[in-house]
C-alpha cells in the first residue's frame, strides 16, 4: 500500500522538486551511470518520465548530506 500524501513526512507531488540525473550527478559529484544504479539499486528514489528518470531534490540533497558526513568522519 502506498502513503498517503502528508502521511510520515510525505509531501504532496506537486511540492516535490525534481532534478535530472545529470543535475543529480552534478550535485553529488558523481557520475551519470553511478546516478542511475543508486536508482536502480533503490538506494535514491526516482520517477520515470518516458524514457528518462528525474529525482527527487530533497534525496539528492540528503545523500550529499550523508557522504560529506561520512568523508568527515
Amino acid at each position: 500500500m502506498r502513503p498517503q500524501p502528508g502521511a510520515q513526512g510525505e509531501r504532496p507531488l506537486s511540492e516535490v522538486n525534481f532534478l535530472t540525473v545529470a543535475e543529480a550527478a552534478s550535485i553529488l559529484r558523481i557520475s551519470k551511470m553511478a546516478v542511475y544504479r543508486l536508482v536502480h539499486d533503490g538506494a535514491l528514489p526516482a520517477i520515470r518520465v518516458g524514457r528518462t528518470f528525474r529525482v527527487p531534490e530533497r534525496a539528492v540533497r540528503e545523500m550529499a548530506t550523508l557522504h560529506e558526513q561520512s568523508d568527515t568522519a
